[in-house]
């Protein structure tokens, strides 16, 4: 109840009473005013919180498309639009009650609320020193000037994040096994790891294959191993056209992906992440049956969004990691990291020119990012509960504040030598090595660390 409801009531109390005075909803008013500070400023400040709205946060949870069951959450088809009034709301980027539930530390610092704040000593590593990065990624290779985003850290609003030590990390994984199951981010997120430990030690590529996309790397010092499994789509993909990966894609949505399902339940800890591949043309198959497509021309096919096949891609990998006999590890969701084209979509010169980072208040999660975050932390939730029975754990790797601020973190034209003759689409997905995705290895550390302490 507001002020204003609060008059009324007393308003119409008074009426019934002939005898008492036409004033006295208004000294009762003054009594609340005088009295409720006085005695509980803190509920004062609460009522009025409540009163005024509550922020975005509590919004993540309002949008509730899931049904009480799963088998009716798998039957339901989730096809959502960014409310009007999301961005006018939103001052940055909020979690909800559920992201309470879901981040089980919340009786420690919350590592990933914060904002960027400068650090002269970065980067840790260059592109001289680590022969991981790849060529699209190596921007200071390709004549990137600006160096000052290699000069920024995370900082978390109620600690301080630990610059990421390599000896304490190699020394906290010793004897385990870390795998990587995603797209070319997490393949850069990877390479990351690799350039950040490459101060102490280089591991030995111990692949059965040449190419990039499935890798294994061996510390024998440390029997420590890790892996990356090609898994943009989480489920099982196939190609319309071999040759040609801009062709819509098959999607089997209530499939897992056993390219690398069959394959983690010796890990200890699994890293799950998933995106921009979900914008591409595709079709959706729910056993074995077309229900839909995205960005298709075929007249008679369902148009359905990629919240749909985002939503049932998790749904389907997390029921397959808990379905798991012998799976004992722990699985991290390494939520969502926006792209930053401006001017423009990725394939309409769209670019990301910024060197600085944003502010926390000068950029805000919105449209189809906030739908992915929304829906990765609603799946992480039903994932987490249905796993307890197994004792099996889910754990949020919140990538997506600390990375929505960095739109100076990608190589866009600094991926390539440059060529003014030849037009290249500006790269604004994938991030610099080094660069402020070294930042998720901090997190990282850290989230392996709380493993240890409090399991």
């Amino acid at each position: 109840m507001n002020f204003q409801d609060l008059a009324l009531s007393l308003g119409k109390l008074q009426i019934r009473k002939k005898n008492a005075s036409k004033i006295a909803p208004f000294v009762a008013l003054a009594i609340l005013f005088t009295l409720i500070p006085f005695y509980y400023p803190n509920k004062l400040s609460q009522f009025l919180s409540t009163s005024l709205g509550r922020p975005l946060r509590d919004k993540v949870s309002q949008k509730k498309e899931y049904l009480t069951s799963r088998e009716e959450q798998q039957e339901k088809i989730i096809i959502s639009s960014p409310e009007k009034d999301e961005k006018s709301l939103q001052t940055n980027l909020t979690k909800s009650d559920s992201y309470q539930a879901i981040n089980d530390s919340t009786k420690k610092c919350d590592l990933f609320s914060g904002e960027w704040v400068p650090n002269p000593e970065g980067p840790y590593y260059t592109n001289m020193t680590c022969f991981q990065i790849q060529e699209h990624q190596n921007c200071l290779k390709y004549g990137r000037l600006d160096t000052g985003f290699l000069k920024w850290k995370w900082k978390p609003d109620d600690c301080e994040l630990p610059i990421f030590d390599p000896r304490q990390f190699l020394e906290l994984v010793r004897d385990k096994s870390l795998a990587f199951v995603g797209d070319s981010v997490a393949r850069n997120h990877i390479q990351s790891l690799i350039c950040l430990l490459s101060r102490v030690v280089y591991p030995v590529d111990v692949s059965n294959t040449t190419d990039l996309e499935n890798k294994r790397w061996e510390y024998s010092d440390y029997n420590f191993n890790m892996s990356m499994f090609w898994s943009p789509y989480l489920v099982r993909a196939e190609k319309s056209d071999p040759n040609n990966i801009y062709q819509p894609f098959n999607l089997y949505l209530n499939e897992p992906d056993e390219s690398w399902t069959t394959k983690i339940q010796s890990f200890d800890y699994v890293i799950i992440s998933a995106g921009h591949w979900f914008f591409r043309p595709t079709m959706f198959y729910l056993n074995h049956s077309l229900i839909g497509c995205l960005f298709c021309s075929q007249a008679n096919v369902s148009q359905l969004t990629s919240n749909f096949s985002y939503q049932k891609a998790f749904q389907t990998a997390f029921r397959a990691i808990n379905s798991l006999e012998n799976y004992k590890g722990v699985t991290f969701l390494r939520t969502f990291a926006p792209s930053h084209f401006e001017d423009g979509v990725w394939d309409k010169g769209g670019d990301c020119v910024r060197t600085v980072p944003f502010k926390r208040n000068e950029k805000v999660l919105d449209e189809y990012n906030l739908d992915f975050y929304k829906i990765q932390l609603q799946e992480l939730e039903i994932a987490q509960k249905e796993g307890e029975n197994r004792g099996l754990k889910f754990r949020l790797f919140d990538a997506t504040q600390a990375m929505l601020l960095r739109a100076d973190g990608h190589p866009s034209k600094y991926g390539h030598w440059q060529n003014p003759n030849v037009t290249v689409r500006k790269d604004c997905v994938h991030w610099c090595l080094p660069g402020p995705i070294d930042v998720w290895n901090d997190f990282l550390l850290q989230l392996l660390k709380r493993e240890v302490t409090d399991p």
